[in-house]
């Protein structure tokens, strides 16, 4: 349970990367007054959250309606989660990560930022989303819990970085924050292949048979 917890915490953190929100976020909340600002980093990280707890309690059962097995998901998501890893490695979009930092600043001039793109995609993007159905689907309600409670906690890192955006740009600077991003696509396409392999192995398991 705890390797499981472990996983799942470093697997959040990379996909949902606080740290690399808060250069965007500083970028779409340019000349917001401070309360502004701080309304839309909590409001916009509590409609992630929640958009990622549903998917963690009926994700499960939507496969199945679906009539997706676990394996094919566990070997799906982890060839998603490698391109994503390549697209935070190499620094090349590939429709998985958010948009550019211009046209974000474009955007928050039209819209709710909280809404669109905070909560949707930066935070409960395509590569979260499918982090927490990896997690959750087929695991009992213990399970379940346990990695909410991860969850939780990511979230909460979350908006403490979204709040201090301001200094932690000028703690890591743009080139501090380019090499983290690189470092943890690193990590994040190690743990996507260990996704596809179990994936495979579950799947020539269940075809073998006892």
């Amino acid at each position: 349970m705890m390797d499981l917890a472990f996983n799942a915490l470093v697997t959040l953190l990379v996909v949902v990367d606080p740290l690399g929100l808060a250069p965007i976020f500083a970028a779409l909340t340019r000349g917001y007054p401070e309360k502004r600002k701080r309304e839309t980093a909590i409001r916009g990280t509590l409609l992630g959250t929640g958009i990622l707890l549903i998917f963690a309690f009926v994700g499960d059962g939507l496969m199945s309606a679906l009539g997706i097995g676990l394996p094919a998901f566990r070997t799906a998501g982890g060839i998603l989660l490698f391109l994503l890893a390549l697209d935070m490695i190499f620094a090349s979009p590939a429709g998985l990560r958010s948009r550019t930092v211009r046209e974000q600043e474009e955007i928050s001039f039209e819209h709710d930022v909280s809404v669109f793109p905070l909560a949707i995609p930066l935070i409960a993007g395509p590569g979260a989303i499918t982090t927490v159905l990896l997690y959750t689907g087929g695991r009992d309600l213990a399970g379940i819990a346990g990695f909410v409670i991860v969850l939780l906690a990511v979230m909460l890192l979350t908006v403490f970085s979204l709040l201090l955006a301001p200094r932690i740009m000028r703690l890591f600077g743009e080139t501090g924050a380019n090499v983290l991003t690189r470092v943890l696509g690193v990590l994040l396409a190690a743990l996507a292949v260990q996704f596809v392999f179990d994936g495979i192995q579950s799947s020539l398991a269940n075809q073998i048979g006892p």
